[in-house]
């Protein structure tokens, strides 16, 4: 949790639905733990700061662990003429990575799946009727690629429309789980990432029950996809109290 003045990162870790697993890939692997030290249902510290760009309408920095992002929202300003007229608004969404992002220096681009999925996460929480023949620019900029970067940047960016002051049903919180043979880990870094078996991200808004996004890849059993749902959705609600509590403590500071 962290306003202007900044703060201590905090944990967000969801509470167990049923015993621990086995920390364990096979016998030979009975004494595995996680590069990072975490326990397989501990997420990283997070860290959130609004107001991060001045020149932006609204912006927010993120820091989970190594993962480190940066969020700019421009407008609403007055659509492109070429645009068909429309009586709500419109969300674009960019997502790029820094030249220094990944181990692989030199590799920064643009990143047009993550960019559709941020504003498929982020389009059913903002209220685009109140800005009508307008758009809204959101501009997310990896600095440090240290895993599951689409869920950091979605919460940055939902945190970063709201210090713009757009209208929105609720923040948007995101949370993804790697299984990693029999276990399930939450909030992966690369290396976990890196030899998954499947993944899981839920993006959701917390006070209304709502996803706004699930994406699952690999082979899943229906019980361990239960159960990481239920851990992202844990998450995601303890997340997005930190980032209430961020929004609360920069409004605080602002009138100070």
């Amino acid at each position: 949790m962290a306003s202007k003045h900044g703060a201590p990162p905090t944990t967000y870790s969801p509470s167990p639905t049923r015993k621990p697993h086995q920390p364990v890939f096979s016998d030979s692997d009975a004494d595995w733990v996680r590069p990072d030290g975490r326990g397989f249902h501990q997420c990283r510290p997070a860290f959130f700061r609004t107001a991060a760009v001045s020149a932006a309408s609204g912006s927010a920095y993120a820091e989970f662990g190594n993962t480190k992002v940066i969020v700019s929202v421009f407008g609403p300003r007055e659509s492109k003429k070429a645009m068909m007229y429309s009586d709500v608004g419109r969300l674009n969404c960019n997502v790029t990575y820094t030249t220094f992002a990944t181990p692989i220096r030199g590799q920064g681009s643009d990143h047009k799946e993550f960019s559709s999925m941020l504003h498929k996460a982020l389009e059913g929480a903002i209220m685009l009727e109140t800005f009508p023949k307008t758009t809204v620019d959101v501009f997310a900029l990896v600095l440090e690629s240290g895993g599951s970067d689409l869920p950091v940047v979605v919460s940055c960016a939902s945190l970063a429309l709201a210090d713009a002051g757009i209208m929105m049903y609720d923040l948007v919180a995101g949370v993804s789980v790697s299984c990693l043979g029999k276990n399930l880990v939450i909030d992966p870094i690369l290396e976990e990432e890196s030899c998954q078996d499947g993944s899981l991200m839920i993006t959701c808004m917390p006070s209304r029950y709502e996803v706004s996004q699930l994406t699952v890849t690999g082979e899943w059993s229906t019980g361990n996809l239960n159960e990481a749902m239920q851990l992202c959705l844990d998450a995601c609600s303890k997340l997005a109290k930190i980032m209430r509590s961020c929004l609360k403590e920069a409004a605080s500071a602002s009138h100070s």
